[in-house]
């Protein structure tokens, strides 16, 4: 399943109600370790089909970053049923983020 980027006026339905797992990440583009991130995700977007990835630019969601609390980036959720189950800020190896997410 391809990366999605979204906005905060599809996150309520992207995110919090959505049928399966959600792996968030709040990121911005001129963050090297989110560019590094980003390309981790595409890989593992590319590789399962068992959670959904979602992606926010903190730049264009200043709202939304703000309701998340969001002073680093990248900053990642694991989100299951509409709630936050696992979060960790930074760069995450691709093994990492799939253990996470399966231990959901």
């Amino acid at each position: 399943m391809a990366v999605l980027h979204i906005n905060q006026d599809e996150f309520q339905k992207e995110v919090m109600e959505s049928s399966k797992p959600v792996l968030l990440d709040f990121f911005a583009t001129w963050c090297g370790p989110c560019k590094m991130l980003g390309k981790v995700l595409e890989e593992l977007g590319d590789e399962q089909d068992d959670f959904k990835i979602v992606k926010v630019d903190i730049d264009q969601n200043r709202d939304l970053t703000r309701e998340w609390n969001i002073s680093t980036v990248p900053s990642v959720f694991m989100i299951k049923d509409g709630e936050v189950k696992d979060s960790a800020v930074g760069f995450l190896p691709k093994a990492v983020l799939t253990q996470k997410m399966q231990n959901l």
